[in-house]
């Protein structure tokens, strides 16, 4: 199955794609109301408005950097996960959603790096857990905030992984406890974006490593964004040997002109290579 990543209502319907994930609600923090004909997509934790509106939701690490998109290693502001008020503001937006569609995609889930959070909030929450270590708690908050979300959710649920596969990676960067979170996960999407998709041999072994730690089924999501059509199928055949279903972000209709590309060659019996050679 292909499916499309967009902000335009009118691309949702388009025949090349099965499905389409329609944004409500951005990293930026703008809103958009949901829409029955798609999966409606709600960035969780990233919020560049909300940090601008309220500094004191921004996590911080122990020496009070604060996870802000103008610091190294963060593209967009986060919201500290232990913040309620915030949380409460998610589940209305999940319930707007649901109103909607019964499917539901939770994006940027968890926290922005290992080191964070160490706002008040999170180190009392810490001290008053059952937790020894501060690991398993952060987890803990993650399972329970999707728990939460998912329970509101009558449809399928997706959410997104950060791409990294690696043992042990994701629960200390993010609080992400896959095990946890498959009870409450039907298909999680993993995005591999690349602006040339030149080489290919690095998505495969991420995608194969996703493979590796997911029983869940999982999906890949590529970058469309002016990327070479013929690369760009090339990327969509390593994706689709390894995931459930692949999407695309962001270009329409660059995705688009690849699955027309894609499927004429099919017909044609042309070959764009082995997707296991990494060319």
């Amino acid at each position: 199955m292909y499916g499309v990543v967009t902000r335009n209502e009118d691309e949702l319907r388009w025949p090349e794609f099965d499905t389409g994930f329609y944004e409500v609600k951005d990293v930026t923090g703008r809103s958009a109301e949901p829409v029955a004909d798609a999966v409606n997509m709600v960035s969780c934790f990233g919020d560049n408005a909300a940090s601008d509106a309220d500094p004191s939701l921004v996590p911080v690490d122990e020496m009070g950097r604060p996870a802000t998109r103008d610091r190294t290693y963060f593209d967009w502001d986060y919201v500290c996960p232990t913040r309620r008020d915030y949380r409460e503001g998610l589940l209305d937006v999940i319930d707007d959603c649901v109103s909607a569609n019964g499917d539901v995609r939770l994006d940027d889930v968890g926290f922005p790096r290992a080191e964070y959070c160490r706002c008040g909030f999170c180190e009392q929450g810490f001290e008053e857990s059952e937790y020894e270590d501060r690991f398993a708690w952060r987890a803990s908050v993650i399972t329970e905030f999707v728990a939460d979300a998912t329970a509101r959710i009558p449809g399928q649920v997706y959410l997104t992984l950060y791409p990294d596969p690696y043992p042990g990676h994701l629960y200390e960067r993010a609080g992400i406890d896959l095990d946890a979170l498959s009870e409450h996960v039907d298909e999680f999407v993993v995005p591999l974006y690349d602006t040339a998709y030149e080489t290919t041999y690095w998505l495969e072994t991420i995608a194969s490593g996703f493979e590796s730690a997911l029983d869940t089924p999982f999906s890949i999501e590529l970058y469309a964004v002016d990327v070479d059509i013929d690369n760009l199928i090339h990327a969509l055949e390593v994706a689709d040997a390894y995931g459930d279903d692949v999407f695309f972000g962001y270009d329409a209709s660059t995705a688009r002109a690849a699955l027309r590309r894609k499927r004429a060659d099919e017909r044609d019996g042309v070959s764009h290579g082995d997707p296991s050679s990494g060319s």
